[in-house]
């Protein structure tokens, strides 16, 4: 077990079946998504990676395949808003507490509203940080959609 990570603690206070996948990572990796799918053997659309953006203000994490961008229009049309930025870096570190390429959507400082792409739904499995560089985790779509109480929608391009 990573043991420890805020990520794996929340997900087995929620009971959640997940699978633990470690690499070597690289810190000259242009992508950390990308990186996490070629090291785990994984087809990118189903590697997720988590974002932070504000919508009308308000912080907000959208997760998308890592070969995808988030589209910020429909991310703010998913959430009833108008208009959506991405988050600076070390605003989205401090808000969640986890260091950028390592940001899982489990375990974060506080819970946010989540968005989850419809394409991920699509997997038996999808595969999002275990909140560390070169650590993922591996569950069912529906368990992540359950246990961050997310809304799913087409927020990806």
């Amino acid at each position: 077990m990573a043991g420890g990570t805020p990520a794996v603690i929340a997900l087995q206070r929620a009971g959640v079946a997940f699978t633990e996948h470690r690499y070597t990572h690289d810190p000259a990796a242009p992508s950390f998504g990308r990186e996490a799918a070629e090291a785990l053997g994984l087809p990118p659309e189903q590697v997720c990676k988590t974002l932070l953006c504000l919508v009308d203000d308000a912080p907000h994490v959208a997760i998308v395949p890592v070969d995808s961008q988030l589209d910020l229009k429909r991310m703010a049309s998913a959430v009833g808003g108008k208009r959506a930025e991405m988050m600076r870096v070390d605003g989205a570190e401090r808000l969640t507490g986890y260091v950028a390429g390592g940001i899982s959507p489990f375990g974060q400082k506080r819970a946010l509203p989540t968005v989850i792409d419809e394409t991920a739904l699509l997997f038996d499995t999808i595969y999002v940080s275990g909140g560390r560089r070169g650590f993922d985790i591996g569950l069912a779509p529906d368990d992540l959609v359950r246990v961050l109480d997310a809304t799913v929608a087409d927020i990806a391009r």
